[in-house]
């Protein structure tokens, strides 16, 4: 008889409902969290964390991952919320110090698939300096979720003046830290079996360290605004800061670092790289007397290596995003109205 027990049947193999009740399974599978999680879990296994905070000015962030694949080329969804949750207190000018986990986890989820992941989040956590404080864990019935749904929040310390996209005008200097569209070509070619997920790997990194070293290191002000390019790519962060400053915005298309594989992918996929989704790409409006040194830094950081400035910020009458071709030809790029994929991160 258990020799044709199915995996989903044994509680020890895959998440059953029972894992969600509070009793024995529950706390079983919150151990065995806790456990993995190691010296990166601060928690006490009590209804809230008591923080230590040396400032009094703090940043707060929160966000929701849904992700398909959960386990991809090389990430998964557990390193995608740490990285997303850092990154956006990093850009806010804050220093990351801790993070929750919430999971939500569809019965018949394999457990290894699901140690696997918490064992991403705590080697991105270290990688990032950061601490898992508190969490929770729900389990939902088969076709109530896909697999695994992740939310977090973070906090952090502002320790330098914080920027902000109300800063941005017209003269400054737009910069890529690095390629963009990798991360979604990566996983809409393990969807689609196109085979290009062996040359262009998804960009998901926490970006902390390299923001600390900027802001550290540029005169206070120089850097105006900073944003992670995530989903609606670097399009929708383009739109929001020409609304912000109420300017036009102008790039170079030939001046955009996009790898050629991701570029071959996109045009074979009918997508527009500039609307795709990154999880480790850093964009900043910089001050022209200062653009060279930003490069510069970045270049020196490996995950800045590909930094590039694209353009920049331009009095017009009304917002706008322009993109000007290498034979000058300059073409108004339009707001998505809705998505051009699915989700990616």
């Amino acid at each position: 008889m258990n020799s044709s027990r199915k995996p989903q049947d044994n509680p020890e193999e895959t998440i059953v409902l029972d894992h969600g009740t509070g009793a024995r399974l529950s706390r079983e599978l919150v151990e065995k969290i806790s456990s993995i999680l190691g010296d990166t879990y601060l928690g006490t296994m009590e209804d809230s964390a008591l923080l230590e905070v040396s400032s009094n000015r703090i940043a707060f962030t929160t966000d929701s991952f849904v992700v398909t694949p959960l386990i991809f080329g090389n990430g998964d969804i557990g390193k995608i919320a740490v990285c997303g949750t850092v990154n956006d207190l990093a850009v806010s000018g804050a220093r990351p110090l801790y993070l929750t986990l919430s999971l939500i986890i569809e019965a018949g989820m394999l457990i290894a698939d699901l140690v696997k992941i918490i064992e991403s989040v705590r080697d991105t956590a270290i990688l990032a300096g950061v601490k898992i404080v508190a969490g929770d864990t729900k389990v939902v019935g088969k076709g109530e979720a896909d697999q695994l749904f992740i939310n977090t929040a973070g906090v952090g310390i502002i320790e330098n003046p914080p920027v902000s996209i109300n800063n941005v005008r017209p003269g400054q200097k737009i910069i890529l830290s690095g390629y963009i569209g990798n991360h979604s070509i990566h996983l809409l070619s393990i969807r689609e079996g196109l085979g290009f997920e062996r040359n262009i790997l998804s960009d998901c990194a926490p970006l902390n360290h390299m923001i600390e070293n900027l802001l550290k290191s540029v005169p206070s002000g120089k850097i105006a605004s900073m944003r992670d390019v995530t989903r609606g790519g670097l399009s929708a962060v383009l739109h929001e800061h020409a609304r912000a400053a109420n300017c036009g915005i102008q790039f170079f298309s030939h001046f955009l670092p996009i790898q050629p594989e991701t570029a071959m992918a996109a045009n074979m996929l009918g997508v527009d790289v500039i609307n795709l989704a990154n999880e480790g790409c850093l964009c900043l409006f910089v001050e022209s007397d200062s653009a060279e040194r930003v490069l510069s830094l970045l270049h020196k950081h490996p995950l800045g290596q590909k930094a590039v400035i694209i353009g920049e910020v331009l009095t017009t009458p009304e917002p706008k995003v322009s993109m000007v071709e290498p034979d000058g030809t300059v073409t108004i790029i339009e707001e998505l109205y809705g998505a051009e994929l699915p989700r990616l991160c």
